[in-house]
């Protein structure tokens, strides 16, 4: 079962991004803030759910979400910066979207080059421990069909 969050104090963001392990197109990521109580059975890691549960929790998800962001970075891009950073960049304009203004990131990953000053934790394998995180796998799942 997730964690709903990683401390009680601050508004927390969970960020992921996809599309790290493809040799074309572009790298997406997404920031999702959650209410403190939001619960759904079928959130977790992604890669363990079927198409159907994914796109079920990606409608849930945007609808209920206190907000969430999506960003992607084109493969001219990703050529001119790196994967890594171009990852890293789609997560900082993902974050830079929401409103309100998270306290406190979540990353999903052992790196993260900090946005503006905002404090964050890198959490590897965080998208099978916190539901903010797990939740940012979600919203750009319609993106990544239409972009390829």
């Amino acid at each position: 079962m997730l964690s709903p969050f990683y401390q009680d104090q601050l508004t927390e963001a969970g960020c992921d991004e996809a599309g790290r392990g493809c040799f074309a197109g572009p790298v997406f990521a997404s920031a999702v803030i959650l209410s403190k109580d939001f619960y759904h059975p079928l959130l977790n890691d992604s890669k363990q759910l079927s198409e159907e549960e994914r796109n079920e929790l990606r409608i849930v998800i945007e609808k209920e979400a206190i907000s969430f962001a999506v960003a992607s970075i084109s493969h001219d891009e990703i050529d001119r910066i790196n994967i890594l950073q171009a990852s890293i960049k789609a997560m900082h304009i993902s974050v830079n979207q929401l409103k309100p203004k998270p306290q406190l990131l979540l990353i999903d990953g052992n790196y993260f080059v900090k946005y503006k000053r905002l404090p964050h934790r890198c959490i590897i394998k965080g998208d099978g421990l916190y539901a903010s995180i797990a939740a940012s796998k979600y919203p750009w799942l319609k993106l990544t069909v239409m972009s390829i």
